[in-house]
């Protein structure tokens, strides 16, 4: 690890959030005699139904093209452990972070973002769908694991990191409404929606963005959608792929991509501490409060690797999320996504009976409303395979069950 890297704060820094001072948990629960209210946070996160189904979920290609291919699960472990160690550096709560990382993906539909765009037009009518409304709604409504409550009950923290870990919520500003479970949940327990996330859950949101750009760089390079040489015309990520060559001439190409990939990471990684640390500098909070009120995030990525992220988003955009190998499967999704909606909106008898008594239980409080969001809850929930399976059992005139 670099220079930048290699500080271990036995002490938290005064910015950040701290377990003892937590604003506690929506229903009230006796401490653990081993454990912080945010260790238990990450670990009820891991116990969670939601977060074993994310094995089955994919990024950018289905599960069934390749068992090497990132998932959900495996974005979401990366994305703690780059949280984990940026907010070591930075003397933050790691376990606050590592909470947040692993929690971020839970609300994902199957098949990615092509999922979410057609589940969020069929529920256009019903208040939406989000991916991040749908976590909020998971770790506080869907998840019964707990004798005592329904959801995780997660502390304050937790929650606001994960419904605000990409930034303030500020409905005024396009006009456009809260998601239906945030605004519901926030006149409930207030998670102040317009102040910036605490410093963990910015990094969570930042350390996606490192994960996200470099495994994607990964699967499209081994799916050969685009090649090294493709990529070496770009700023940042050319320059580190020439030094690799420099440096280990002759490399094999799944060495070549592997060692191009651990260096961006570790440039982007010591790139946003030393923004990071500058800004802290310039705003001097002197808690994790004076964090939120800040006039912007605080942790961040330079102006200049900003920059260098656009060029490879929209590299990535175009020969990858665009490809026509991705937008044929993409537009199978999404019309099985749509013919499942459909299907069972119009005969809610064809849902699994545990839904149909959750169903019932709900009566006739807001009819159609209800019954489409419950909907939402059950195709949202799926894996991938299971997704494809459920649409096979349903459609194919020659399936058996």
């Amino acid at each position: 690890m670099t220079a930048a890297h290699s500080s271990h704060h036995a002490r938290p820094a005064p910015y950040a959030c701290r377990p003892e001072e937590s604003r506690g948990r929506r229903v009230p629960e006796p401490e653990s005699p081993t454990r912080s209210v945010f260790q238990r946070d990450r670990d009820r996160i891991v116990h969670s139904g939601a977060f074993r189904k994310l094995q089955y979920k994919t990024q950018v290609f289905v599960y069934h093209e390749g068992d090497y291919f990132r998932t959900r699960l495996t974005h979401s472990l990366e994305v703690a452990q780059i949280a984990r160690s940026i907010s070591r550096t930075l003397g933050l709560n790691e376990d606050l972070a590592e909470a947040v990382a692993l929690a971020h993906d839970l609300g994902h539909t199957p098949f990615g973002h092509a999922g979410e765009r057609e589940l969020n037009a069929c529920m256009a009518a019903y208040g939406g769908f989000s991916h991040n409304d749908q976590t909020l709604r998971i770790v506080t409504y869907l998840e019964r694991r707990y004798a005592g409550f329904d959801g995780l009950n997660l502390t304050w923290e937790a929650l606001e990191g994960v419904v605000k870990h990409n930034g303030p919520l500020l409905p005024v500003a396009d006009g456009a409404e809260l998601p239906t479970t945030i605004r519901t949940f926030n006149e409930r327990w207030d998670l102040e929606l317009a102040t910036n996330p605490c410093a963990e859950a910015q990094v969570a949101a930042l350390a996606d963005d490192i994960a996200y750009n470099n495994h994607d760089i990964d699967d499209g390079l081994r799916a050969g959608l685009f090649t090294m040489d493709d990529l070496a015309e770009l700023p940042l990520i050319g320059p580190i792929i020439r030094k690799v060559r420099d440096d280990h001439p002759g490399l094999d190409k799944t060495r070549l991509i592997h060692e191009t990939v651990r260096r961006m990471i570790n440039h982007m990684v010591v790139d946003l501490v030393i923004e990071t640390r500058r800004r802290l500098e310039e705003v001097k909070p002197g808690s994790a409060a004076e964090v939120r009120v800040a006039p912007r995030a605080v942790v961040a990525f330079s102006g200049e690797m900003r920059g260098h992220d656009r060029v490879l988003r929209a590299f990535l955009k175009e020969r990858m999320y665009r490809h026509y190998r991705v937008n044929r499967m993409m537009s199978k999704c999404r019309r099985l996504v749509r013919d499942l909606f459909n299907l069972f909106t119009a005969e809610p008898s064809t849902l699994p009976t545990e839904w149909q008594e959750e169903l019932a239980g709900a009566g006739d409080a807001g009819g159609l409303q209800v019954r489409a969001r419950l909907v939402a809850d059950y195709i949202a929930g799926m894996t991938d395979r299971f997704a494809l399976a459920e649409h096979n059992r349903l459609f194919d005139m020659d399936s058996k069950t």
